[in-house]
Parts: structure tokens; sequence; C-alpha cells
């Protein structure tokens, strides 16, 4: 069975997410291609670069895509991951926060939980505060995707620990969201005061960014978001910490 494209998942200024079905099922397929814009070829494969790097560091985490080799034709040979402008990882059959039409009630403490492994082999995402990102499998549980913006730290130092804070506070933002316009009945979530880095990239970077991608690239940052008028997920009950893989 030859590699065919499913559909395309996400096409932006850096390439294309492609959702690819093979002899072994499917995976996701990320080509930087860029957008025939000068630089933007450069930049995609930066970022693809930093995905790479990170999952390679996640590996068998559960509710994290692990990288892939896509098949080719026939199912014997197979394309190296290492491809030159090309990313394969799993698929992670769920929908994302924002369009999730149940919730657990833990599924933030989850969330919290499944965070708090990537800290500890040292990743931080850098990029919670988009609801995309974040996924609800057809159990309930969290998983993640988007690691182009992750950053991997050897160091365990104050800048590292900046980053897990921020890490934790996009949680906060989007459970105190849901928790307050879904479910009002449940107690208000308060607010984590951002860190130096993040206030000088809302101040500073951010307006840069945004110039670049909207005046150079001629593109939009598309944040995918849950309306505020809603519908809001309906609360379901909670499914508890993930069970631990069985060891053989």
């Amino acid at each position: 069975m030859e590699s065919q494209v499913e559909r395309v998942l996400k096409s932006d200024v850096f390439g294309r997410v492609e959702l690819v079905r093979g002899p072994r099922g499917r995976v996701v397929r990320r080509v930087a291609c860029g957008a025939g814009m000068w630089g933007s070829r450069l930049v995609a494969g930066i970022l693809l670069a930093r995905e790479r790097r990170a999952l390679g560091v996640l590996a068998g985490i559960d509710g994290v895509a692990q990288l892939q080799k896509l098949s080719a034709a026939g199912g014997d040979e197979e394309s190296t991951n290492d491809e030159r402008g090309t990313l394969t990882r799993s698929w992670i059959e769920g929908r994302a926060l924002h369009e999730a039409e149940r919730l657990p009630l833990d599924f933030f403490e989850r969330l919290e939980e499944l965070v708090a492994e990537l800290h500890e082999r040292g990743v931080c995402h850098n990029d919670l505060h988009k609801e995309q990102n974040v996924l609800v499998d057809e159990w309930g549980y969290p998983g993640l995707v988007d690691f182009q913006l992750a950053s991997i730290h050897s160091r365990r130092g104050a800048f590292f620990r900046s980053r897990c804070r921020e890490d934790r506070r996009h949680i906060q933002k989007l459970r105190r969201r849901y928790r307050e316009r879904g479910d009002k009945s449940g107690p208000r979530e308060p607010r984590a005061p951002r860190s130096v880095i993040a206030w000088a990239w809302l101040k500073l970077a951010k307006p840069v960014y945004k110039l670049v991608i909207g005046g150079v690239f001629s593109a939009r940052d598309g944040e995918a978001r849950r309306p505020s008028s809603g519908p809001w997920p309906e609360w379901i009950p909670a499914v508890g910490p993930r069970a631990p893989k069985s060891v053989l």
C-alpha cells in the first residue's frame, strides 16, 4: 500500500502539516517547504529541527506524539525521519481543546501532570496558550502537539525554571477560561503573574513578530480558539491519573 495524503491539517507561511495514511496506519507529516517567500523556508527548517529534537527527547511519553518513519510503497523500505525538510510523527486520535464536546472534571490536573513529565526531561513546550496545541483523546486524557517552539534545557537554572512557570501559567489561563465560562460552579482560578521573559515577549518581541508575519509574509498567525459565547464542553466524571505503562 502506497502512502497517501488524506488531508492537509494546516497550511501556513512555513509549510504544511498533512495527515498521511500508509501501510502502518495514520501518521502526521510536517513539510517545511515555506511559502515561496524569502526566508520562510529557512525559518521553517529551523522550527522543524526544534520539533524533531524535542520529540526525540520526549520519546515514550503517553500523550506526546512519537517520531515515526514513513513506509514507502509496499512497506518494505522506509524513508528516514532525517529527510531534509520533513518530519513524520504519530497521529494522536482526539480533538483539539477548542473543539472538545466533553471534558473530565480533572482534565487540567492531568494536563499539568503531562507537562510536568516534559519538564522532568528538560523540555518546555512554550506554546501552550494555543488551544489547538492541546488535544483531548477518546478517553478524556490530554495530548500535546506542535513542538516547533519547544526548548530543551541541559541546565536546570533560572531560565529553565522561568520557562516552566510560563508553561504552568498558560495551563492556569486555560483552566480559568474553561472553568469560569464553562463551569461557573467551580472555584475561580487565581491569575499567575507573568515572568520577566513573558512580559518582554508581550511588550517588545510580539509586536515585531506580528509585523513580520503580517507585513513581510502577508500571513496571519491563526489561533483557533473557542468563542467566548461557546458552546462550552460538558463536564464529565474525572478520569484519574493515566495508568502507567506495564513493564515486561
